[in-house]
């Protein structure tokens, strides 16, 4: 699944090349593309058809344009789930059909904005935008009402942030990738951020001092600064810009990926073990493993 970098590098070149234009006509010949429209590819044809693209959203990992100038409680705007391969690419409009093309939108400048997605978890939703639930006011496709803020976002606070980490008797990485505490970094950039900090993921937050979170978070922010600038992290030809370029940022991780490989710092071949479904990478020597059961909190959380 692509991370924060990836989605924002994709709604840059949205925001570049599709906002301002007219929707003249909408195609979705996916059913799995619209399964998360109530009516289908029908509903999201009408719902699109001479809209136009007024901006490019994005709060972690989900990504939407909103629609006709509208940002209020209740407007509608085209939500793109991108899942495990979808791809959003602006094109000419005789530009040659690829495979697994599910939907594609005529803009008014001739151009064409087309989803593909080999693997067909991702998909388009026209849906309401919502206030966020943390009471910010800020609107957000409903949908993703839940999601909490991320380290890109310029109302982030991370002081608070850190604190309500601190107040979960938990791993920290298992709070890292909690869309509802912090939305965005993802597995792969916490571990290049818990790297840095030289924090192991499986130790309690409560066990950490706020200073060391508040280091966690601001590594967080740095790695995909990083990825960012470099055009996203692909170790595959799935993820592409919306020009179809390929991110490269794969060749400056530190630990991610790197199993048995020496850590970048002091030479440690680099540990992977399964954690949430997934696989942590650490340096068995830099991140330091909590003891069999992790460390308890011992301190107050201020």
């Amino acid at each position: 699944m692509p991370e924060l970098p990836e989605v924002e590098v994709v709604r840059r070149g949205l925001e570049s090349h599709v906002v301002g234009r007219r929707i003249l006509d909408v195609d979705v010949t996916g059913a799995r593309t619209a399964r998360r429209q109530p009516g289908g590819p029908a509903e999201i044809v009408a719902r699109l058809r001479d809209r136009v693209v007024t901006g490019a959203g994005r709060r972690g990992k989900y990504l939407w344009l909103t629609l006709d100038g509208e940002h209020s409680a209740g407007a509608d705007c085209l939500l793109v789930h991108l899942g495990m391969s979808g791809q959003m690419l602006v094109t000419t409009s005789d530009a040659p059909q690829v495979r697994h093309l599910h939907a594609r939108a005529l803009l008014d400048d001739g151009r064409e904005l087309r989803f593909v997605d080999q693997r067909t978890f991702g998909g388009w939703t026209v849906v309401p935008l919502a206030e966020a639930a943390d009471g910010t006011r800020v609107l957000l496709p409903a949908p993703a009402a839940h999601v909490a803020a991320d380290p890109f976002e310029p109302g982030f606070d991370e002081l608070a942030t850190a604190r309500t980490i601190r107040r979960r008797d938990t791993e920290i990485k298992r709070l890292l990738l909690d869309q509802t505490v912090v939305s965005g970094i993802g597995n792969i950039y916490a571990d290049e951020a818990l790297w840095r900090s030289g924090v192991h993921g499986r130790r309690r937050a409560g066990a950490l001092t706020l200073a060391t979170v508040r280091g966690v978070l601001g590594h967080a922010r740095d790695v995909m600064s990083d990825a960012l600038a470099a055009g996203g992290t692909s170790f595959d030809a799935l993820y592409v810009n919306v020009n179809g370029a390929s991110g490269y940022f794969d060749r400056s991780l530190d630990v991610y990926g790197r199993a048995g490989r020496p850590c970048a710092r002091c030479g440690t071949p680099v540990v992977r073990e399964d954690f949430m479904n997934r696989g942590s990478h650490f340096c068995p020597a830099c991140q330091t493993a909590p003891r069999r059961g992790g460390a308890r909190r011992t301190r107050s959380v201020r």
